[in-house]
């Protein structure tokens, strides 16, 4: 099948998975391993030893104080199998620059699904010791986890502290300053009760949507390719194509310096006089092509 959201999910169809992500659900799917051939024939994703035989760059390892990228250190190929064998988590981050048969998926999917031009998309592939998995936490993107080797459990839950974050967080660490202004504090410390369970097998495929908690913990070594895009929020959105339609002004772009309140002033009043009338099809231009 071509690269895209159809292959990723099938049978099932694309509306289905589209309904999960409006509403903010996890989507899984079993059993795609035939339709996605061209993705389990990648030389290097064939196993962990592939992988660190033919991985050119340097690898996170995920420390076992909070297992988790929050706390992580990177390592040479021969130094991160060591370390995973001692129990610890490893990322192979954008993979895609060494398989370029990934960014056709990672291309089709961001298309299928209706993201920004804006978007950072790349290819994350997790290596999962038995008997180990990730904490908990929440992600400001959008994943689509294909389980390649091994077992591994996910629990799912719903998360009451904030909507749409910006940025990620893990249950136990510091909260960033931006998280701060707009999250229901405290943070939790341990998955709300009513979780989901879900447990992926190779050829197994998850939706895991943008801000949802979750954690997981293989039950063997486990390999898993994730399809990772960072969406732009309306802010990020606007403020982008304002920047292309102030460049246009002279004014705009003039130094800072020496600082002015009666420069900045003027040119908010030009602003404010300029803005009603934009329109949504002229903005999105600006950023979408």
């Amino acid at each position: 099948m071509s690269p895209g959201l159809a292959a990723l999910i099938h049978p099932h169809p694309i509306s289905e998975l589209g309904a999960s992500f409006l509403r903010n659900e996890p989507f899984v799917v079993h059993g795609v391993r035939d339709s996605l051939a061209e993705l389990f024939a990648v030389p290097f994703l064939a196993s962990l030893d592939a992988l660190l035989g033919a991985w050119p760059d340097q690898i996170e390892v995920h420390l076992p104080d909070v297992a988790d990228e929050a706390s992580a250190v990177t390592a040479s190929p021969h130094d991160a199998r060591k370390l995973f064998a001692s129990g610890m988590g490893l990322l192979f981050n954008e993979a895609q620059r060494y398989a370029p048969q990934l960014v056709p998926w990672l291309d089709a999917i961001r298309a299928d699904v209706g993201l920004s031009a804006l978007t950072q998309q790349r290819c994350l592939i997790y290596a999962t010791p038995a008997g180990k998995g990730t904490a908990p936490h929440f992600d400001q993107n959008v994943n689509f986890v294909l389980q390649l080797h091994g077992t591994k459990t996910w629990w799912l839950a719903p998360n009451a502290h904030v909507a749409r974050p910006m940025t990620r967080h893990t249950m136990g660490q510091a909260v960033d300053a931006e998280l701060q202004s707009y999250a229901r504090l405290p943070m939790p410390h341990e998955l709300p009760a009513e979780r989901t369970e879900i447990v992926l097998r190779p050829g197994s495929l998850l939706f895991v949507p943008r801000g949802v908690w979750h954690s997981t913990h293989a039950a063997v070594d486990a390999l898993s390719l994730n399809f990772t895009f960072s969406p732009p929020t309306w802010i990020d959105v606007f403020t982008a194509a304002l920047r292309s339609r102030l460049a246009l002004s002279s004014d705009w772009r003039e130094t800072a310096a020496p600082l002015s309140v009666a420069t900045f002033e003027a040119l908010l009043r030009e602003l404010a006089i300029d803005a009603p009338h934009w329109n949504a099809t002229e903005i999105l231009a600006a950023t979408e092509g």
